[in-house]
């Protein structure tokens, strides 16, 4: 029987969630959806020096936002819990223990002074100091001492961690999804600490232990921990356990494509590394997300799901659904992924334009009530904010938007009649005969009954015809007095949508001004 495809995404609370952190997020969660199994959320709280408030809360709102919540974890408790490794602390010293009966683990006792004087020793010989089978029996361990005086210094309270013992001379066959076959010299590795002094146990060993308990049968997860790869899959030897499979994911580059990238190139070039807004507890900064900054998180997550991976065909557009169908790890890349900030707008562009009118509609509504400028600004009526209104500005205008927030800077005038007019545009289709002209027009507009979009424009061509007056004479100057400047949809949409007496005012106050 083949094992159930469980995943985990384990973060530590020591701050907002890096976009990197919600790709692997997404990779694990699409994974899992494929083979019907499930995607976990472990809260890997060991290091409490370094645990920030709040922080794990983020984490669950920001994987809600995206749209990839988890099956199991914090406040959605599953049969293999607790999912806080600060819960489960009881747990670790007798799994430490067990390395250290079995002959894999042993108690070290060396200061951490003792081991800077062994670092600086090394350096002053242009060496490097690593903890491992050249030099264990030389320092202060249970592997050196006598089991008398282990006892005596574990009884008299002395501080010590347990460290791992690397295997010698021995050649390490290691399997990844993505990266292959890797072969490790286990000469090279060094004596990781399994457990610190203060009762903790340091991230291998809660992470291994945990992703045993919890059954999980892939350990999709980020580049920088292919490291540590081979002492995970020595600790799973040492436990007698089988090893899950593993998968390194590529890391994310700045967008100049050299290096990591870091909260510091999004500050720089002015996009955010976070999925969420987040607010520094200690410190009050403020860091920018994807959703205050109005992008849809489907958006967000096809953007994401483009980094490293590929789907092999030509289609860039793919909802959660279709990721999930198309996602196969074999098909993720080993070189990093250079982030894009203009490729993710060009992706939310995309997202609006496949939105319902209505659904924009309400998004916008709720985006000017937001904004205490634009909306004491907007001249209100019964209808300039009803959602029939706005869902016909919203037809008009967005295919040149690619955030809900562009619809004011497109189309503003629909709420808010021009008070100035954009002086190049004045200047060039303003001339000397034109109140004349357009006080002709109002006359005109004023006795059509019908005031759609085609019958309007019909019956003002042709007057424009039989006065034998040129086009340029008439519309520019027509879309200049409703719009204030020359952009805008097709002028006789404009102008059925505000309707006749809006129209007809905006023209005499275009007459008035200019």
């Amino acid at each position: 029987m083949t094992k159930k495809v469980r995943v985990r995404f384990a973060p530590s609370p020591t701050g907002p969630l890096h976009i990197g952190g919600v790709r692997t997020a997404l990779f694990n969660y699409l994974f899992a959806k494929k083979h019907d199994g499930d995607f976990v959320l472990r809260i890997e709280d060991t290091d409490q020096n370094r645990y920030v408030e709040g922080a794990e809360q983020y984490i669950i709102d920001a994987l809600n936002w995206c749209g990839i919540p988890f099956d199991e974890g914090p406040g959605n408790e599953g049969s293999f819990g607790p999912y806080r490794q600060s819960e489960r602390k009881a747990l670790y010293k007798e799994y430490a223990d067990q390395l250290i009966e079995s002959g894999w683990a042993y108690y070290a006792f060396d200061t951490s002074e003792e081991l800077d004087a062994h670092r600086k020793d090394h350096e002053a010989n242009g060496k490097t100091f690593i903890y491992n089978w050249h030099n264990r029996l030389k320092l202060k361990n249970s592997l050196a001492l006598t089991a008398e005086e282990v006892k005596a210094k574990i009884d008299a309270g002395e501080d010590y961690v347990v460290r791992f013992k690397s295997p010698q001379d021995e050649t390490l066959h290691l399997k990844d999804i993505i990266r292959g076959d890797i072969k490790i010299d286990t000469n090279l590795l060094d004596d990781k600490v399994l457990f610190k002094s203060d009762g903790m146990p340091t991230y291998h060993l809660a992470n291994i232990v945990d992703d045993h308990l919890m059954e999980i049968s892939h350990v999709i997860r980020g580049e920088e921990w292919l490291p540590s790869l081979a002492l995970h899959v020595l600790l799973y030897r040492a436990f007698g356990w089988d090893s899950p499979e593993f998968a390194h994911l590529p890391l994310i580059l700045k967008p100049v494509g050299k290096g990591k990238l870091s909260k510091r190139d999004g500050d720089k070039l002015g996009f955010p590394v976070f999925p969420m807004m987040w607010t520094d507890p200690k410190t009050n900064d403020v860091s920018r997300g994807y959703k205050e900054d109005g992008y849809f998180p489907d958006a967000l997550m096809n953007f994401l799901a483009f980094l490293g991976w590929n789907p092999g065909t030509e289609q860039e557009l793919f909802n959660l659904t279709e990721l999930i169908e198309a996602f196969d790890l074999k098909r993720v890349n080993k070189s990093g992924a250079r982030f894009d900030p203009e490729k993710i707008k060009w992706y939310n562009q995309q997202y609006l334009q496949q939105k319902d009118n209505a659904e924009l509609a309400e998004l916008f509504i709720n985006y000017i009530a937001a904004d205490p400028v634009i909306a004491n600004s907007i001249e209100k009526s019964d209808t300039s904010l009803s959602i029939t209104y706005v869902t016909e500005v919203v037809r008009l205008i967005k295919e040149r938007a690619a955030f809900v927030a562009d619809f004011w800077s497109l189309g503003g005038y629909f709420f808010k009649a021009p008070e100035n007019f954009e002086a190049k545009a004045a200047k060039k289709q303003w001339k000397e005969q034109t109140p004349e002209i357009l006080t002709e027009l109002i006359g005109v507009v004023e006795n059509i009954e019908d005031f759609s979009s085609s019958n309007v424009e019909t019956i003002v061509k042709a007057w424009i015809a039989e006065k034998e007056l040129g086009f340029g004479q008439v519309i520019p100057p027509f879309r200049l007095s409703l719009v204030g400047e020359m952009k805008g949809p097709h002028v006789f949409d404009i102008a059925t949508l505000l309707g006749k007496q809006e129209t007809l005012s905006r023209i005499k106050y275009a007459i008035e001004t200019l």
